[in-house]
């Protein structure tokens, strides 16, 4: 049995240990972290190794290495190998050119490299994955009874890295990639709810990436795949206290989208109830938090959305009567200097609320 980081022998660039040759690399992370005699001692009935990637990649900082796609910026996938020129993309992302962003040769065709796809799926699966292994090692770090090495991952942090990636990926249009690493993601923390249960931490982590799932199933025009997404992104945000503000507008965006899919799918009783669930989300949200204006902003832009729909089915009074709600909100807003990035949002959307007004006054 192995360790299940398939590099982790592989020297790391932070590493300034004077660690001898074959000598066990957890023994000198007990020195540093304790630097006493205890931890020396201890280190025969358990070790840690350290979570810190070999080639610097991590959530927190920004790093292009050896299994990025210089394009897309994210780990490498679907690994696609220029000809003549050898340089690898993914697939999708090298596909939009005819000559390499690297050298500038032309690319005569393009080949997969499953090689290069094996490692990158192996260093997902050392590095991204969320889990926790332990394995017995004897004292020359081999596998034996009488040690413990505890990998020392976080949940968070695991799945940190994997959205990070899988944000990098949509935005440079890769959404296969962006929804496979999502897809891993999520598969780790339905197996730590089955561990740990419905923690608040893993409902709010599962519930945002099903969001972004729902994002990238939208972006490819599959909508129903998007729906089912948001639908138990609802599900798993719906059981978090009202309280935290983040999870409660994550949710609301979530039971939007929910509407417009629904509303461009013709369903317009189905998107207004869904937008009428969203706007009761985000009215509760600014009795908790009162002061914050963005929760002003989001209350107006759900009014816009069920007075929209109102319109449309015949309900012209009651839509005019959330129009004017809406400015009212608006134009009572008072915005702090540091919240002058919200102005060009205010006016926007209330410009929008004054149009439907006189469209209706015109007519």
């Amino acid at each position: 049995m192995t360790p299940v980081c398939p590099f982790v022998k592989a020297s790391r660039p932070d590493d300034g240990s004077s660690r001898k040759p074959g000598e066990c690399p957890e023994k000198h992370a007990a020195e540093h972290e304790g630097g006493g005699k205890a931890n020396k001692e201890s280190v025969g009935a358990s070790a840690t190794v350290s979570p810190k990637c070999p080639f610097g990649y991590d959530s927190q900082t920004f790093k292009l290495g050896p299994h990025s796609c210089m394009i897309c910026q994210a780990l490498l996938f679907d690994c696609s190998k220029c000809v003549p020129c050898s340089h690898v993309y993914c697939k999708v992302c090298i596909s939009r050119f005819k000559d390499c962003p690297l050298c500038g040769a032309d690319i005569e065709r393009i080949e997969a490299d499953t090689d290069l796809q094996s490692v990158v799926d192996r260093f997902v699966d050392g590095h991204a994955r969320i889990k926790r292994s332990h394995v017995d090692m004897d004292k020359e770090g081999k596998v034996g009874e009488n040690k413990k090495v505890i990998y020392e991952d976080v949940s968070l942090e695991r799945g940190a890295f994997l959205v990070q990636q899988a944000m990098r990926a949509f935005r440079a249009q890769n959404v296969e990639s962006a929804r496979s690493r999502l897809s891993l993601c999520a598969e780790d923390i339905r197996g730590q709810i089955e561990i740990a249960g419905n923690t608040s931490e893993l409902c709010s982590q599962l519930g945002a990436v099903l969001g972004m799932l729902g994002d990238c199933c939208r972006s490819m025009g599959n909508a129903g795949s998007a729906v089912t997404y948001f639908e138990e992104s609802v599900e798993f945000l719906s059981k978090l206290p009202a309280a935290d503000l983040e999870i409660m507008h994550t949710l609301s965006v979530s039971l939007n989208k929910i509407g417009d899919l629904k509303y461009y799918d013709g369903d317009l009783e189905a998107a207004r109830s869904y937008y009428i669930r969203s706007l009761n989300v985000r009215r509760d949200a600014i009795k908790h938090h009162p002061s914050v204006s963005s929760q002003t902003l989001d209350v107006a832009v759900s009014l816009a959305k069920v007075a929209d729909v109102d319109r449309t089915i015949g309900k012209e009074d009651a839509a005019m009567d959330r129009f004017r709600e809406a400015i009212k909100l608006l134009e009572s807003l008072t915005l702090k200097p540091e919240e002058a990035g919200l102005e060009q949002r205010r006016l926007s959307v209330l410009e929008f609320l004054n149009n439907q007004l006189a469209e209706k006054q015109s007519g």
